[in-house]
């Protein structure tokens, strides 16, 4: 606080302009008692401070931040923004929530400083508290500086769900997308200009203690009865961006065609790019050839090109900031939210068939073991071949090539796969953790409503492209290690102690042995899912191995890949939709000396933040993708209710089952309270829940029969009944039992609520 003013010797008040510059003087800090501190105004002298103070605020020249006062147009000194983008050097900008732009014209940019004492990064999208430092910086777009005192959770108080008219009792009703909010009624007053079957996003209110609450519409985000509107509600619930600004539309539109100058002209190797069917960009292409030299006999040589993106996307620039707040692109079954402008991501950056595309590719050789002998960075001009499928490669490898492929099988596709088998070597040896997960694709009809499931063949050309890719993503962390460049890994942790104790406990009730102590391996996990594949526990512990392994993320420190196996791997391979692989790209230009659209100097200290904005982007991508394929599933079954389907136990809690539907890969819950005839103890080491009076037994992995009870379509919950009859229970170890047991009248007897659990005795121990 600065030194108080001198009280005037006849009492009377301060002028207005007096107020004013003693606010600009203390901003954040003035509030009524101090400003009467600092004139030495006292007793009735303060009924007339209050009249002026009121008065300053009537006329615009004085706003109220809590109990403190700010100059009108001025932040104040503790404030909440919301994180919107980087600068050029990656630092963090930021918008306050509250600005009356007609008022005071734009927000002005706040340049955040993280916690220095926390370890929780902020990101692109958070909102924080923060408070000011420096005024007047000297920064491009930013007027100050602030430092984060708290990152603030997601907001709770907006509720999205979908519009309902009541056309009984009048008014209306929200249908929420969340699985845990429950429907409720929003009166005409509160609907606004909602009308059937709009996505809305409301706030509750309540019209007295014990009343029912109910909800007002707060912004109305569209009709879902149209076509691909179901990606809509994650899309907002998740807060994913995908409208383009026009300043990155307008960088994306004016960006051109680089020439030969500067790089090695590569358009005479047979490139091709193998894809999905339905695949608009095209970011790698591969090519594989014997290597001629006679001191590696029977080696190969490999090529991987891929889409030069850090040409076309300028670091610092609009393009770059909106692609580093996207994270990456989110694929939906009816739509894509790309981090890149159409122009960029499926015309100018797409490997596109027999046109030049600028490429940064890696030329690596490899013995006929598979051991790599060395390789190298290239800035190159490519033309692609041919374009092909998934699909079409692997059907004329097996002797039916069509009319595209006929002509590629000897000089480009035999090959290609001659250098996978070359590879696969190397990967057998390596013994990266083989798990078999069937991924199901939806297949949409034209109103963006569900037509089938199924789950596409895992072919060797799936595998032969998976292969190339993680050779050179693993050539770029090798390379920018030697030239001691930062970069952003891809890294996977061993499985945590806990996890790993579980599971041994698991394993132990099936005569499975899981060593303990030493150096953990993915190949011990492999040996056990060998031995145990064949037989009725074989898809049950394969799921359990799954749900033991860490969470892959990014990260500028390197802990290696535990999945692959691998002791450095960077994702390089995918710039068009992942920005770490941008970061990678320019990562390697000014490592190799590749061109001046490198990392720029001094960025390193930037990368931890980006990686966890990353991390937490592809994250919140994954959420979107499952939630949407849940809804479109739960709309298809919604006329099904009563109908009977087989499916698998998914999952087991202390509160149900979770059970996962066979044609659909649907997944539906049964409360625990449902099941059987008796009180069903959770047993969380094996995975089951035990019948106490019975030993029946319902465990993970479990094929089963239940009946559709059901449907919430835009929450994508579903909810069963279970048909099938529980196993005896085989599980070795003593099971628990509780206080009471479900008598025939479906009522529990006992002191406690089912589900919940004794409470401890204490001790003199703590």
């Amino acid at each position: 606080m600065k030194q108080k003013r001198r009280s005037r010797i006849d009492d009377s008040l301060p002028t207005k302009a007096d107020i004013l510059a003693f606010i600009a003087e203390n901003p954040g800090q003035a509030g009524k008692r101090e400003i009467a501190r600092a004139f030495g105004i006292k007793g009735a002298a303060r009924i007339g401070l209050k009249k002026l103070l009121k008065e300053l605020t009537e006329d615009g020249h004085l706003e109220k931040n809590r109990k403190r006062l700010v100059k009108s147009g001025e932040l104040p000194f503790v404030g909440v923004y919301r994180i919107t983008e980087r600068d050029s050097f990656g630092d963090l900008l930021a918008l306050p929530m509250k600005w009356d732009e007609e008022e005071h014209g734009p927000a002005p940019k706040v340049l955040i400083q993280p916690d220095k004492k926390s370890k929780a990064v902020p990101g692109i999208g958070d909102r924080v508290l923060a408070k000011q430092l420096d005024k007047d910086i000297e920064h491009d777009t930013a007027k100050f500086t602030a430092r984060v005192i708290k990152i603030l959770p997601v907001r709770q108080d907006l509720i999205l769900g979908i519009y309902r008219r009541d056309t009984v009792h009048g008014g209306g009703r929200l249908v929420p997308i969340d699985k845990k909010t429950q429907e409720m009624p929003i009166d005409d007053s509160g609907r606004g200009d909602a009308e059937e079957g709009d996505l809305v996003s409301v706030t509750l209110t309540r019209t007295g203690r014990g009343k029912t609450p109910r909800a007002r519409v707060q912004e109305v985000i569209g009709p879902m009865a149209s076509e691909q509107a179901v990606s809509m509600i994650s899309i907002h619930a998740l807060d994913i961006p995908y409208i383009f600004p026009p300043a990155v539309l307008e960088e994306a539109e004016n960006a051109t065609h680089p020439g030969l100058m500067g790089r090695e002209d590569w358009r005479a190797i047979p490139f091709v790019t193998i894809d999905p069917a339905d695949a608009k960009d095209h970011d790698d292409a591969i090519f594989a050839e014997p290597d001629e030299d006679p001191n590696n006999p029977d080696g190969i040589i490999a090529y991987v090109a891929i889409a030069d993106v850090a040409h076309h996307i300028p670091f610092g620039s609009n393009l770059d900031k909106e692609a580093l707040k996207r994270g990456n692109s989110v694929y939906f079954p009816d739509r894509v939210v790309p981090m890149l402008p159409e122009r960029i991501s499926n015309n100018l950056c797409s490997l596109r068939e027999k046109e030049d595309r600028p490429s940064l590719a890696v030329r690596m050789i490899y013995n006929a073991d598979g051991r790599k002998i060395r390789h190298s960075f290239h800035r190159v001009m490519i033309k692609v071949a041919a374009g092909i499928s998934y699909n079409q490669a692997q059907a004329a490898i097996d002797g039916e090539p069509d009319d595209k492929t006929g002509p590629l099988l000897d000089p480009i596709l035999k090959p290609l796969w001659d250098g996978y088998a070359v590879l696969k070597k190397g990967r057998d040896d390596r013994s990266p953790l083989e798990l078999d997960i069937p991924e199901r694709k939806l297949i949409l009809k034209p109103d963006g409503m569900l037509d089938r499931v199924f789950v596409p063949d895992r072919l060797d050309a799936h595998k032969l492209v998976e292969e190339f890719m993680i050779q050179a993503n693993v050539a770029a962390a090798e390379s920018l290690e030697k030239h001691k460049q930062a970069l952003i890994y891809r890294i996977h942790d061993v499985p945590s102690l806990p996890k790993l104790e579980g599971l041994r406990e698991f394993l132990a009730s099936l005569d499975v042995n899981l060593p303990k102590g030493g150096n953990l391996r993915p190949e011990m996990f492999n040996r056990i899912l060998g031995k145990m594949g064949n037989t009725e526990h074989g898809p049950l512990v394969s799921t359990v191995i799954l749900r033991t392994q860490s969470q892959a993320e990014y990260h500028p420190a390197n802990i290696g890949h535990f999945g692959l196996n691998l002791q450095r791997y960077a994702h390089f391979t995918s710039p068009i939709r992942r920005y770490a692989d941008l970061i990678v790209h320019r990562a390697l230009i000014s490592a190799l000396n590749l061109g001046d659209d490198g990392l720029p100097g001094g960025f390193e200290p930037k990368l931890e933040a980006i990686a966890a904005a990353i991390s937490s982007t592809e994250r919140r991508a994954m959420a979107a993708e499952r939630e949407t394929k849940d809804r479109l599933i739960a709309s298809f079954l919604a006329d099904k209710v009563g109908a009977k389907f087989h499916g698998k136990i998914a999952g087991v809690t202390k509160v149900g089952l979770f059970v996962q539907l066979h044609d659909t890969g649907a997944d539906g819950f049964i409360p625990a309270k449902t099941l059987g005839h008796d009180y069903y103890h959770f047993d969380e080491a094996n995975h089951a829940m035990v019948g106490e009076a019975t030993g029946e037994t319902y465990r993970l992995g479990d094929q089963v029969e239940v009946r559709l009870v059901e449907a919430a379509p835009m929450a994508g919950a579903l909810r069963f009944e279970m048909l099938t009859p529980g196993t005896k229970s085989s599980i070795k170890g003593r099971v628990s039992k509780g206080p009471f047991r479900k008598g025939r009248n479906g009522r529990y007897s006992g002191r406690k609520k089912p589900g919940t659990t004794r409470p401890r005795r204490k001790s003199g121990r703590q």
